[in-house]
């Protein structure tokens, strides 16, 4: 499933509330991002209809929840990423990235310390 940078702005809110009435994400992203009642209550059907996205709407007012985690959407989308730009190559990617900007020590030890636990984990 890939996310539009809209809809992930939508995405941000569920995750940050909890679940939230339509009037609620509207006046969220109005503050947020200006967006209109159509847009924000157009944007929450999408996502319905992707599944990431449920509602609810007993006894009140329709409620909706995210029905995925942030962390399993951000590694769909950096999956997605790697694939789209760097046919899939993590090395690659790293490459590019470093031959253009330096890295701090900090950054070389965190990626080192990953690399051992990812070996270590093999």
């Amino acid at each position: 499933m890939y996310l539009t940078d809209a809809e992930w702005q939508v995405m941000e809110c569920l995750w940050d509330n909890g679940g939230l009435t339509g009037r609620e994400a509207v006046c969220l992203l109005q503050e947020k991002m200006g967006w209109s009642r159509s847009t924000t209550l157009t944007l929450l059907r999408r996502l319905e209809s992707k599944n990431a996205v449920s509602s609810q709407s007993e006894d009140g007012p329709k409620t909706f929840f995210s029905a995925i985690k942030r962390e399993d959407a951000a590694l769909k989308e950096t999956k997605n990423f790697l694939d789209r730009i760097y046919k899939g190559s993590l090395s690659l990617m790293v490459s590019s990235l470093t031959e253009k900007e330096a890295l701090s020590k900090e950054e070389i030890d965190k990626l080192y310390d990953l690399l051992k636990q990812l070996e270590e984990g093999n």
